[in-house]
């Protein structure tokens, strides 16, 4: 069935919950109106599986008689920085430091948002990179599945090799590294 491309709407808003075991979760627009449902399907389309509570996010949006729904994720940005309440291990590091650092190929070995960390390897090293849940918060990601490809930002930490910044690998691979 083809869709009425008339009902087709072009929003801009935050992200005000998402669950990715539930599968979905809700963006306020910016204009107000109606909680508009994402779900992982849309969002995994786009590159992501995950997306933080407050990200800012732009979609593509259609209306049904079960209420409107993203189509289309266009773009995300990570939440404010200074409204995160971030990483003691990069409390020191200037943002240029942080930008000058390259974006690493990895790819997801595991990770427990209930435990609030995880581990990562660089292609072509077999070393872990820790993952701590506030970076991904701070990067617009909320949770990463296993075998999930990433790009990161790697420093050496209080607890060894570690992720500073987090990006879906769609996203550094069509240059979107938030031309902040």
């Amino acid at each position: 069935m083809a869709e009425d491309l008339s009902s087709m709407y072009h929003v801009k808003g935050v992200v005000k919950w998402f669950d990715p075991a539930k599968g979905y979760g809700f963006v306020l627009a910016d204009e107000g109106g109606p909680d508009i449902l994402l779900h992982v399907n849309v969002l995994r389309n786009f590159g992501q599986s995950s997306v933080t509570d407050g990200a800012e996010i732009e979609i593509v949006t259609h209306r049904t008689d079960r209420g409107v729904q993203a189509v289309e994720v266009v773009s995300i940005s990570a939440p404010d920085r200074e409204a995160t309440t971030g990483l003691s291990d990069f409390a020191e590091v200037d943002e240029s430091t942080l930008r000058d650092l390259p974006l690493e190929p990895a790819r997801v070995k595991w990770f427990d948002k209930g435990k609030g960390f995880g581990f990562a390897n660089v292609f072509g090293s077999n070393e872990d990179v820790f993952l701590h849940v506030e970076v991904l918060r701070q990067s617009g990601l909320a949770d990463l599945q296993p075998g999930e490809a990433l790009a990161m930002r790697v420093m050496d930490g209080k607890r060894g090799r570690m992720a500073a910044e987090v990006h879906s690998w769609e996203t550094a691979l069509n240059g979107d590294d938030e031309a902040e």
